[in-house]
């Protein structure tokens, strides 16, 4: 009798979520990363998409080792929230955003190895972010598939993600297309709730300013009819001592 070999099982093949490696290479890498993944999950709360950081993508079933990890990805069309890791094949979406934040030392893997398998995979839009600026001219490159191939991002719009990119420092600044409004990070949006708060309180002020106003102005219009009414109750009492002196009380004008 032959013996013969179990057939793979998907359920017994390991897919890790993690390899020990640092997260990014230096702190401004690692904070233009987390803060486009904050700014575009914020971007998309409302929407059936998920925005991913620095999780390992795989893109062949039964090849644990054939994987990648982008910085940061956004992906249409599946449930919210996050992932450990990202399978193609079991959430049947392909990324449509991958943002990487590049240097000089990992230029050959974005331009090259990276650029050409989200070429393959059909990943819409592919971009690199230079937050060093030490190979990246103006810091900002993007790629948009037509067809099958990329194409340089002339624009720098997002189509998939309706949004304008523009470097801004070591970060990128990410505005909408329909109104220009800036989609804020952390502390911008802790700045903009500051001077909301303090907006608040001087429209308060002022409206109680106004309204202590409008008190005393209140008050002192009381304050004249009362002397009128008493000017004219002293005329009275004027006229009548006159005429109880049997004088004309109408010589008092």
């Amino acid at each position: 009798m032959t013996a013969t070999l179990p057939v793979s099982v998907e359920s017994e093949i390991f897919y890790p979520s993690a390899d020990g490696q640092p997260v990014a290479e230096t702190y401004d890498h690692l904070y233009a990363l987390l803060t486009t993944l904050e700014v575009l999950q914020q971007y998309l709360a409302n929407r059936q998409a998920t925005v991913l950081g620095n999780q390992f993508l795989y893109y062949a079933q039964g090849f644990p080792k054939l994987r990648v990890a982008p910085d940061v990805m956004v992906i249409f069309d599946v449930a919210p929230g996050g992932r450990d890791n990202y399978k193609i094949w079991e959430e049947g979406q392909v990324p449509t955003v991958i943002f990487e934040m590049t240097s000089f030392g990992t230029k050959g893997q974005d331009e090259i190895f990276k650029k050409t398998l989200y070429e393959q995979l059909g990943v819409k839009e592919y971009w690199l972010f230079d937050p060093k600026s030490e190979w990246v001219e103006q810091q900002l490159r993007g790629y948009r598939l037509r067809g099958e191939i990329y194409e340089p991002i002339e624009d720098g719009r997002s189509e998939p993600l309706q949004l304008r990119l523009v470097v801004e420092g070591r970060l990128i600044g990410f505005y909408r297309e329909n109104n220009g409004e800036k989609l804020l990070i952390s502390n911008e949006l802790a700045e903009a709730l500051r001077q909301e708060v303090l907006a608040r309180q001087q429209a308060e002020e002022l409206v109680e300013q106004e309204r202590q106003r409008a008190e005393q102005e209140r008050q002192r219009a009381e304050q004249e009819r009362q002397r009128a009414e008493q000017a004219e109750l002293k005329i009275e009492q004027l006229k009548a001592r006159l005429r109880s002196l049997n004088v004309d009380p109408d010589i008092i004008q």
